[in-house]
C-alpha cells in the first residue's frame, strides 16, 4: 500500500520535484548498501569485481557468459596492444575484460559520468592489477562542456524533464577523447540512449576505421534524446561499413538487412570498416597469453 501510495506521488509531482526524490533514495541506496568484493567467471575471466550498490550486485554478481560482441570484435581489430573507447562503462567490468584482451601493450579508456561508477571502476582495476584501464569522468555528447546527468545508478542524459535527478558533468566527444589517447581501434558504446549524440561528436573516429559495437536503445532513450534507429545507422553507410546486428535474446550477430525487425526494438550493432577487415586476416588468432592472463 505504501508502495502504491510512493508511486501516485512520483506521477503527480512536478518532474524535478520527483527527480530530486529519486535522486535522494539513490544516494541512501549506495549509502546504506554493504559493499563487498566477489570474484566470478566473466565470459571465461576470473575477475573480482567490486559490489558498490543493488544495481551491481543484480548485474555483476554471478559468472557471465561470452559476450558475443567481443568474440565478433575479436574478428577484427580487438587484439593485443589495441586502443579501445569503452564509453558508458559504468563500473568498469566490460573494460577490465577487454583490457584482458588488448593485454599490457594496450589500452582500455573508460568513460563514465557517473562518480559513484568512476570509483568503482577505479577500485575493480586495482583489483584485477589492470593498469591499462584509463578512467575518464565525463558524458559523451556532440560538442564539449558542460551537460546534464541524471542521478540513477544506471545514469544517462537529463531528457530535459529532470525526472530522474539532474547534476552538471563534464561533456566529452569521440573525436576529442582521440586527440588526447589517439584514434582508436575499437568503440564500445553503451549510452543509454545517447548514440546519435556520441556518434555526431565522432567525424574523425569514424572516417578512421574503427570498429564500432553499439547498444542502440530503441524506445528506451534514444528517441528522449533526440535520437533515432535511421540516425544511428546513418553514421554507418553500407558502401563504408560491414554491419551485423543481434536481439537481445539472440546468441550470435548477423548481417543487418534493409527494414531488418531487429530495428523495432533495442539491439545490438557492430560495424566495422569494410577497407580495414579487408585488410585483417579472418584466421589471426589473439595472443594467448593477453587473453588468458585472468582465465
Amino acid at each position: 500500500m505504501l508502495g502504491a501510495i510512493k508511486r501516485w506521488l512520483l506521477r503527480h509531482m512536478p518532474p524535478t520535484w520527483a527527480g530530486r526524490l529519486r535522486a535522494w533514495r539513490v544516494r541512501h541506496l549506495i549509502r546504506s548498501f554493504p559493499a563487498r568484493v566477489v570474484e566470478h567467471s566473466y565470459g571465461g575471466h576470473r575477475l573480482k569485481v567490486h559490489l558498490a550498490d543493488p544495481l551491481a550486485q543484480g548485474w555483476y554478481d554471478h559468472d557471465w557468459p561470452p559476450l558475443a560482441e567481443v568474440a565478433e570484435l575479436k574478428k577484427s581489430r580487438l587484439r593485443p596492444g589495441a586502443l579501445v573507447f569503452d564509453i558508458g562503462a559504468h563500473q568498469g567490468v566490460v573494460a577490465a575484460m577487454l583490457a584482458l584482451h588488448v593485454g599490457p601493450s594496450g589500452r582500455v579508456v573508460a568513460v563514465e559520468a557517473s562518480a559513484h561508477n568512476c570509483q568503482a571502476i577505479l577500485k575493480n582495476r586495482e583489483l584485477n592489477n589492470l593498469p591499462q584501464i584509463e578512467v575518464v569522468q565525463a558524458a559523451i555528447a556532440n560538442r564539449p562542456g558542460m551537460i546534464l546527468f541524471n542521478e540513477q545508478l544506471n545514469g544517462q542524459l537529463d531528457d530535459g524533464s529532470g525526472a530522474a535527478g539532474r547534476v552538471s558533468v563534464n561533456a566529452v566527444t569521440l573525436d576529442g577523447l582521440a586527440e588526447r589517447f589517439g584514434l582508436p581501434d575499437v568503440v564500445f558504446l553503451d549510452v543509454e540512449g545517447a548514440e546519435w549524440l556520441a556518434l555526431s561528436g565522432g567525424s574523425r573516429v569514424l572516417a578512421s576505421g574503427a570498429d564500432f559495437f553499439v547498444e542502440v536503445h530503441v524506445g528506451c532513450g534514444l528517441e528522449k534524446l533526440g535520437g533515432s534507429v535511421a540516425g544511428v545507422l546513418s553514421f554507418f553507410p553500407q558502401d563504408q561499413f560491414e554491419l551485423v546486428a543481434r536481439a537481445e535474446g539472440d546468441g550470435i550477430f548477423r548481417p543487418l538487412q534493409p527494414n531488418d525487425p531487429l530495428l523495432r526494438n533495442r539491439f545490438f550493432l557492430i560495424a566495422r570498416h569494410r577497407k580495414v577487415a579487408a585488410r585483417v586476416p579472418q584466421n589471426a588468432q589473439p595472443d594467448a597469453a593477453a587473453d588468458g592472463r585472468a582465465r
